[in-house]
């Protein structure tokens, strides 16, 4: 049992004496002038060093995450002479490269559409961000919402920089995700009467978040799962895709993957491509914890790019305002937004709001650093590190006795594992690294400018802009693999046949790194993180 030690304690007295005014208190939303102000001085986009610009590729001068562009500026981890192209492992119509919500959506959709399809991905089939997301899935369903606001907040929430056709996707076919996964079987929260339950996040204007409570990604997988083994698609694990393959005339032709039981390539040609493979968490930019799981290392950004594939927002990563601060053990795991959409708050060591809690998160966690870095309001911990207090109490006292345990069960689960009650005691809270808000650009379906290569979910890059509203992760990985998975297939069936495969590309790419006098030792893709050199130990900076 850890709990709250006593140097924490005299702060948590100070919450519980100012609840009953907080409960009276209005905090209102920033202008744009007071965000814009907040986000230069406090967001980690910001920091000096936090970005560098990329030497080599189709976005050579643009400034990007430094932690992307060491990986982007290394050689293939691949030798091509020695990969034996003649030697195909694997020959299908779709092959598919990520076993998260994006990737498991489009191998379900190409499959329906008649393609022989193989899933590969890197660790256990599922092991993804996907698993790991709680909030929910937004999407305008309700009488007082509307597919317009639903874009103007995403829009908003962007800060004007997301791709209009995309966004506009989005929005219009969330509606029918939601109900494509109730069919599969998900077991959305809903009322007695069945109506659907749904919640606010930062940056809506309407409640239009839907989840299965606390464990939503989890449960949106466990049905996805069911559904492609019933089917019988093929599925291959630890099996991560190292190069693109292209043919003679610049088409996607495959991918080159690599078996981490033998350390030997696998070659599988595939007339279309589908990279889902999540984001950059793993690389830890500016050295923030992160949320996400143990393979988001940007492999499929690394190979894209390779691959000639142009890279979008790229310098704009979001941070959640809500990682674990305290215990140690828990350090960077997600406290999902929806806590605060249902009435938690952001309090400083003194019990004091400092900041409307709905918000944008690009807003909200700058204004935690703020709190802690500039205002030295925050809550000092034994091992050094520093947060703000989330009054997880306030949601049983707003909604009812069993709120918290009826939606937020599994966090509440956590922390009891810890000697720590939200339902009496707030939780501790400081921003960690949480998405990639750009990516691979793509189109509405998901093509990239490769010909049979296209990309969906946090991979790809476009429809958030530069900063991500909560709930528009999860639909947006199953909006865009399955419009991935059909045009994939569409074009797998006019594909005649492919010429001759090749890795010229990554010869040129690797030529080009030479005469930039890059060291040879620098390789990539990451594959894995690697923890057991200390300058790549994650640490949060306050």
């Amino acid at each position: 049992m850890v709990g709250y030690p006593g140097m924490m304690q005299e702060s948590i007295r100070k919450i519980e004496e100012t609840r009953l005014f907080r409960l009276q208190q209005e905090i209102p939303r920033l202008n744009p002038a007071e965000k814009n102000r907040l986000l230069e001085k406090y967001h980690p986009d910001f920091r000096p060093g936090g970005m560098c610009e990329v030497r080599v590729g189709s976005n050579k001068g643009q400034r990007m995450q430094a932690e992307l562009v060491n990986l982007l500026e290394s050689y293939s981890c691949v030798e091509p002479d020695q990969i034996n192209l003649a030697k195909v492992d694997h020959n299908v119509d779709v092959l598919v490269v990520g076993g998260g919500g994006g990737g498991t959506t489009a191998a379900l959709i190409a499959h329906e559409q008649g393609a022989e399809v193989l899933l590969a991905t890197k660790l256990r089939f599922g092991d993804s961000n996907t698993i790991m997301a709680e909030g929910g899935i937004a999407a305008a369903t309700q009488s007082n919402d509307s597919l317009y606001l639903h874009f103007l907040d995403t829009m908003g929430g962007g800060r004007f920089q997301n791709k209009r056709d995309l966004v506009k996707t989005l929005v219009h076919d969330a509606p029918l995700i939601v109900e494509w996964l109730k069919d599969l079987g998900a077991m959305f929260d809903t009322y007695p009467n069945g109506n659907l339950v749904v919640s606010f996040a930062g940056g809506h204007c309407r409640r239009r978040v839907h989840s299965c409570k606390d464990l939503s990604g989890m449960e949106f997988m466990r049905v996805l799962r069911d559904e492609l083994w019933n089917r019988r698609i093929d599925v291959l694990e630890f099996s991560p895709a190292v190069e693109i393959l292209l043919d003679e005339k610049g088409n996607c032709a495959g991918a080159v993957l690599l078996n981490l039981e033998t350390n030997l390539p696998i070659v599988v040609k595939a007339k279309a491509v589908i990279l889902a493979t999540g984001g950059i968490g793993r690389l830890h930019p500016n050295k923030f914890p992160t949320t996400n799981h143990y393979g988001a290392t940007a492999d499929g950004l690394v190979i894209a790019y390779r691959a000639g594939a142009g890279l979008l927002h790229m310098d704009a990563i979001q941070y959640h305002p809500t990682g674990a601060a305290w215990p140690p053990q828990m350090l960077g795991q997600l406290i999902t937004e929806a806590l605060r959409g249902n009435g938690a708050q952001l309090v400083n060591c003194k019990g004091e709001r400092f900041i409307n809690e709905l918000e944008t998160r690009d807003v909200t966690s700058s204004a935690n650093i703020r709190e802690v870095r500039d205002r030295k309001n925050g809550i000092r911990t034994p091992t050094g590190m520093e947060g703000v207090w989330l009054d997880t109490p306030l949601i049983d006292i707003r909604g009812g006795k069993g709120k918290l345990d009826r939606m937020f069960a599994g966090i509440v689960h956590r922390f009891f594992e810890y000697g720590i009650d939200p339902h009496q005691e707030p939780i501790l809270v400081f921003p960690t690294q949480h998405y990639q808000n750009g990516g691979i650009e793509i189109d509405p379906d998901g093509k990239t400018d490769i010909p049979g290569l296209f990309a969906a979910g946090e991979v790809s890059g476009g429809v958030q802009g530069r900063n991500r509203l909560g709930g528009n992760s999860l639909v947006d990985i199953f909006v865009f693999g399955r419009r991935a998975g059909q045009t994939a297939a569409l074009w797998a069936k006019e594909v005649q046949a492919l010429s001759k495969i090749t890795l010229e590309h990554v010869y040129q790419y690797n030529k080009e790194l030479a005469l930039m006098g890059v060291e040879k030792d620098k390789k990539s893709p990451l594959v894995l993180p690697d923890y057991s050199r200390p300058d790549n130990e994650a640490r949060s900076y306050s």
